[in-house]
């Protein structure tokens, strides 16, 4: 038998939650950057008072879906070790 020290330390990784926030933003985030750079009307802008919502809105959701890309990976989620049961008495 092994203690706890010696097991290695087991992490989510691709399936945490982080990562698919993080994935999830990150692509809306590329999208509005993509539509704020090659489809930006003047109506658009002037809806936004000159201002390029879609661009700076992607920009950062790019960001903030990169902060939890890094989050996760500096500080993965630890998967508790199992615990054995004991073996059912024999009769």
């Amino acid at each position: 038998m092994s203690s706890n020290s010696d097991q290695e330390k087991r992490t989510i990784g691709a399936f945490d939650i982080r990562f698919i926030i993080g994935a999830l933003l990150g692509v809306y985030g590329l999208i509005l950057t993509l539509l704020g750079l090659f489809n930006a009307t003047e109506a658009q802008l002037k809806r936004g008072d000159g201002l390029n919502i879609n661009l700076w809105a992607g920009l950062g959701m790019l960001v903030v879906g990169l902060v939890f890309a890094v989050w996760a990976r500096w500080r993965p989620m630890v998967v508790p070790p199992r615990k054995e049961e004991p073996a059912p008495p024999k009769d």
